[in-house]
């Protein structure tokens, strides 16, 4: 999955399933905090921040007249790769 943002860095689109699925409103973006201590996950000195994990609940549209389906996509760190975590339709 891919997801395109604006210079602001917000969701601007998203590619999923071989659509690209625009923006429709405001998205909503939060952080929550990675339990290491259970995962026994370590990170090599100066990697950066490993425990904020990354959150965007956007409104998407495949299509300008298309209903509105909900993405919640997440970025577990020090990853790049964006998951999605649900879909659900509004």
């Amino acid at each position: 999955m891919d997801v395109r943002f604006t210079p602001a860095g917000a969701p601007l689109a998203v590619r999923h399933d071989g659509q690209v699925w625009a923006v429709a409103e405001e998205p909503v973006h939060w952080f929550t905090r990675d339990s290491w201590w259970d995962t026994r996950r370590s990170a090599p000195m100066g990697v950066g921040n490993v425990v904020d994990i990354e959150h965007w609940k956007v409104q998407v549209r495949y299509t300008s007249d298309s209903p509105l389906r909900t993405f919640e996509l997440r970025r577990n760190p020090p990853s790049e790769q964006w998951l999605l975590e649900a879909v659900t339709d509004n």
